[in-house]
C-alpha cells in the first residue's frame, strides 16, 4: 500500500483524533537555570498520576513531554494510583523557553535537577534516598547519564533507552557526511517525512496497519501514516518547533560525551543492578553500535535488551514490552 501524502494525511478523518486526551494531575512552567548558561528560563512540566513512585521520562532531540504518551497512559494514568509521571520538555522545544546559546547536555541535565528539585522530587538539603527512577531516550538517554552523575546516589533505577555515551561515526566518512548533511537540506514535505520515518523506525513496523483505536474510522492505514501525522501536527506549532532549538539540541547532542571511565564510575555509584540498557539492532539514529558501548562500558551486571529489528522509536515500536520491562526493573529496585 502506497503511503498517503501529506495532504492527504491532513484530509483523513484519523487526523482529528490524532492529540491523545491524557489529563494531567498537575502540570504548570517551573523556572530553572537562575544563575547559569542560557537562564534564567521556564520549562513546561506535566505530572501524571499520584502514586509514590515517582518516575522521571526525559525526552529527545526535538521531541516533547506528550511523545511519552504510550508510557504516561499505562504508568500515569492505568497505574496512576501507583505511580507519579513527571514529563516536560527541555529547553529549545514545546512550552519551554528556547534561548539562544550553547546547549549541552549536562546544562540540560541540570535543568532537569533545578525542575525536580522545584517539585520536591528531589531534596538535595537532606539526606541521600533512592526516590526516582529515571528513563531516557535517544538525547534524553544523553541527559539522563548526566543527571545520574550529578545525582547517583538518589536515583532509584534508571533506564536508557536508544541512546549513546558519546555520538561515533558507523559508516564511511562519505556516507556519514551526507545522512548528518541531510536533516538540514530544504526538501518537499513528502520526501522529509518518507526521510525522517526511514531514520528513525524499520519499514516493516511502518507498513503495519494502524490499530491506535479500537474504532477503526480513529485510524490511518498504515503505521507509516500515523507517523507522518505526529510530523505534520508538530509543523502547526511553529512557535514550539523551531529552527533554532532543533539546531541548539543538535548541538548538545554532539558535544555530548562519556568516557569509558566515566560510565563505569557510573555503574558504580548507582549501581549496576539498577541500570537497564535497550537498544534497537536497526536503529539508524543512534546505531546498535552505540548500545554496545553502553553495555560495555557501563559493566557486567546491567539490565541488556536488544530488540532485533527494531529501530529508534522503541517506546511505540515495542510499547508494551518495554513498559513491562520498566516496571520490572521499577518495583524490584524501589
Amino acid at each position: 500500500m502506497a503511503p498517503l501524502t501529506a495532504e492527504e494525511v491532513v484530509a483523513h478523518p484519523a487526523y482529528k483524533s490524532l492529540d491523545w486526551k491524557l489529563s494531567p494531575t498537575s502540570s504548570g512552567t517551573c523556572p530553572v537555570a537562575q544563575s547559569r548558561r542560557g537562564g534564567p528560563l521556564n520549562l513546561y512540566y506535566e505530572v501524571h498520576g499520584i502514586g509514590p513512585i515517582k518516575l522521571v521520562w526525559v525526552m529527545g532531540l526535538n521531541a516533547v513531554h506528550s511523545d511519552w504518551k504510550r508510557q504516561t497512559r499505562y504508568f500515569g494514568h492505568e497505574n496512576g494510583s501507583k505511580y507519579s509521571c513527571l514529563v516536560f520538555d527541555n529547553r529549545g522545544v514545546g512550552k519551554s523557553d528556547k534561548p539562544i546559546s550553547f546547549y549541552s547536555t549536562s546544562e540540560m541535565a541540570q535543568d532537569a535537577l533545578d525542575l525536580l528539585s522545584r517539585l520536591g522530587w528531589v531534596d538535595l538539603s537532606a539526606p541521600a534516598t533512592r526516590s526516582i527512577h529515571v528513563i531516557g531516550a535517544s538525547m534524553g538517554g544523553m541527559i539522563s547519564q548526566e543527571l545520574a552523575m550529578l545525582i547517583p546516589d538518589r536515583l532509584a533505577s534508571l533506564t536508557l533507552c536508544c541512546t549513546a555515551p558519546r555520538v561515533e561515526r558507523t559508516a564511511p566518512f562519505l556516507e556519514n557526511l551526507r545522512e548528518r548533511a541531510e536533516m538540514f537540506i530544504p526538501r518537499n514535505i513528502d520526501q522529509e517525512l518518507e526521510r525522517l520515518a526511514h531514520s528513525l523506525i524499520p519499514a516493516d513496523f511502518l507498513a503495519l496497519p494502524d490499530d491506535e483505536y479500537d474504532d477503526p474510522s480513529k485510524n490511518f492505514p498504515t503505521k507509516r501514516d500515523r507517523f507522518a501525522a505526529g510530523r505534520l501536527r508538530k509543523l502547526e506549532d511553529p512557535d514550539g518547533f523551531t529552527k533554532k532549538g532543533f539546531l541548539m539540541q543538535v548541538v548538545a547532542c554532539y558535544f555530548h560525551h562519556k568516557t569509558a571511565a566515566q560510565l563505569r564510575g557510573l555503574g558504580d555509584t548507582v549501581g549496576r543492578e539498577r541500570i537497564a540498557v535497550l537498544h534497537g539492532t536497526v536503529d539508524r539514529m543512534l546505531t546498535f553500535h552505540h548500545g554496545e558501548l553502553l553495555n560495555k562500558e557501563i559493566g557486567e551486571g546491567i539490565l541488556y535488551k536488544v530488540w532485533e529489528g527494531s529501530g529508534h522509536m522503541l517506546p511505540w515500536e515495542k510499547e508494551e514490552e518495554m513498559n513491562r520491562l520498566v516496571e520490572g526493573l521499577v518495583q524490584r529496585c524501589d
